[in-house]
C-alpha cells in the first residue's frame, strides 16, 4: 500500500475561530482567489479539485467557491482541518500534519529595526567575524534590492525576519560562497535555539544592483522536533518514508528514509510521479510532498491571478497521479496554513485547510470539520494497519 500527501503550501480555506488574535479575521485564501479570478471564467477554475470535492469542503464552512463549486458525487472524501497548535507558519503546520502539536508558538520579532535581540546579533557577528545589514522584517526581494549594493561593498550579510519565526540570511553568491552561507546558517541555527526560532533560512542571490535575483539554492534549517513524528513512527514500523521538496528541511531529515530537495512545484510533481512509477508493487510507502510555489511566489507577493494559475498547474497533474495509483493506494490533498493574496500585508494567514482523501473505487463522503491537523497522522497509521498513532482522531475507514 502507498499513501501520497500533497501539501499545497498556504492554500487556506477561511479564517479560524481564533484568527482575530493573529490579525487575520476575514482571511480566506481559496475563496478570495476564486472571487478574483473564477467569476470571469467560462467553465471551471480547478476542474479536478472540483471533482474531488474542494467546493464541498468549502460548503462545510458556509461558502461557495466561484468556479469550483460543490458537486453532487465528489470523487474524494472531503473535509477541512483546524490547526490546534498556535501559529501560522510552515513548520508548525507540517509538524501538526505529522502528529506533533505545539503548546507554545515559536518566537516572532518586531517588524521595525532592530528586530532581533542585540545579544543574538552580536554573538552571530562575532562568530562569523563580520557585521550585518538589515535586522528588520521585510520581503526578501525588497530587502536585497534595498541593501544588496551595500552588501556587495561591505561583505556584510543581510539578516531579516517576517511575521513568521524566521532568521533569514541573504548573501550574494560572489561575496559569500554557498558553502559559506550554509556555514553561517549552521552557526545561526545553534544561536537561535535558545530563542525558540522556528527556522533559519539561507537566501542566496545573484545579479547586479537593480537586477538582483534569488537563486534556487535556498536552504531551511528547522528547529529540532520536540518529539517523534508520524515519520519516525512509520519508519520504526517498516514503512518507506519519502520527503519531496521542503519536507526534509522542515523535519531536519528526521524520520525519512529518502529525501529529495527538488525546487519548485513542477519538479516536485515530476519527482512524485517518478516515485510512484518506480515503487515496487505491494511495498508499503509514504510520499510526503510540499508544493511551495503557491506560498513563496504568489501568496506572499499578493498575486491572486498568479496563485490561481499555480493551483491550476497542480490541478492539471492530479489525474496523472490518480491514474498511477493502484486500487487501495491513498492520495490526500491538503495545506499547512493560509496566505490570502488579497489580504493586508504580505504574511501568512491563520486559516482552515482543505482535506481531500481519494482512493479508487471508494465513494466520497463528508469528513466534516476536523479539530486538529493531527487527524491526518492518526488516519495514516490506520491506513497502514499500524498500532494507532498517539495523537489525532482517525477519519480513515
Amino acid at each position: 500500500m502507498r499513501a501520497v500527501v500533497l501539501v499545497i503550501d498556504s492554500f487556506g480555506m477561511g479564517a479560524l475561530p481564533d484568527a482575530e488574535d493573529y490579525g487575520d479575521e476575514g482571511a480566506n485564501t481559496a475563496l478570495h482567489i476564486c472571487e478574483t479570478v473564477g467569476k470571469n471564467l467560462q467553465g471551471d477554475l480547478w476542474p479536478n479539485l472540483k471533482s474531488l470535492g474542494l467546493g464541498n469542503a468549502a460548503r462545510l464552512l458556509g461558502f461557495e467557491l466561484p468556479g469550483c463549486e460543490a458537486v453532487e458525487k465528489p470523487l474524494a472524501s472531503f473535509g477541512v482541518m483546524e490547526e490546534k497548535s498556535p501559529g501560522k507558519d510552515t513548520t508548525t503546520g507540517h509538524w501538526e500534519l505529522a502528529g506533533v502539536e505545539l503548546e507554545n508558538s515559536f518566537t516572532t520579532f518586531p517588524k521595525d529595526y532592530p528586530s532581533f535581540p542585540a545579544e543574538l546579533v552580536s554573538e552571530f557577528s562575532g562568530r562569523i567575524n563580520r557585521g550585518t545589514l538589515g535586522n528588520k522584517a521585510a520581503s526578501g526581494t525588497v530587502i536585497i534590492e534595498e541593501l544588496g549594493g551595500e552588501h556587495l561593498e561591505s561583505g556584510k550579510p543581510i539578516i531579516y525576519t517576517s511575521s513568521d519565526s524566521v532568521f533569514q540570511i541573504a548573501a550574494h553568491d560572489e561575496v559569500v560562497s554557498i558553502e559559506g552561507l550554509y556555514g553561517m546558517c549552521e552557526i545561526a541555527r545553534e544561536l537561535c535555539n535558545p530563542y525558540q526560532i522556528g527556522r533559519v533560512i539561507a537566501r542566496p542571490f545573484t545579479g547586479k544592483p537593480g537586477a538582483f535575483t534569488r537563486t534556487k539554492a535556498r536552504k531551511d534549517y528547522s528547529i529540532s522536533l520536540p518529539e517523534t513524528s508520524l515519520l519516525d513512527y512509520m519508519l520504526e514500523h517498516g514503512i518507506r518514508t519519502i520527503g519531496v521538496g521542503k519536507i526534509g528541511d522542515i523535519f531536519n531529515e528526521q524520520g525519512l528514509s529518502e529525501s529529495y530537495h527538488d525546487k519548485g512545484n513542477h519538479a516536485c510533481i515530476e519527482r512524485t510521479i517518478d516515485l510512484i512509477n518506480q515503487g515496487p508493487k505491494g511495498e508499503n510507502g509514504f510520499i510526503f510532498v510540499n508544493l511551495v510555489d503557491t506560498d513563496m511566489h504568489f501568496g506572499h507577493r499578493r498575486d491572486a491571478p498568479g496563485y490561481a494559475a499555480a493551483v491550476s498547474e497542480i490541478d492539471k497533474r492530479l489525474p496523472e497521479i490518480m491514474d498511477l495509483l493502484d486500487k487501495g493506494d491513498l492520495l490526500i490533498v491538503t495545506a499547512d496554513h493560509g496566505c490570502d493574496p488579497t489580504f493586508k500585508g504580505s504574511d501568512h494567514t491563520r486559516e482552515y485547510v482543505p482535506l481531500l482523501v481519494y482512493q479508487k473505487d471508494k465513494v466520497g463522503k463528508s469528513l466534516g470539520i476536523r479539530k486538529q491537523f493531527s487527524d491526518l497522522a492518526r488516519s495514516l497509521s490506520d491506513f497502514f494497519v499500524l498500532p494507532p498513532f498517539k495523537r489525532g482522531i482517525s477519519f480513515y475507514a
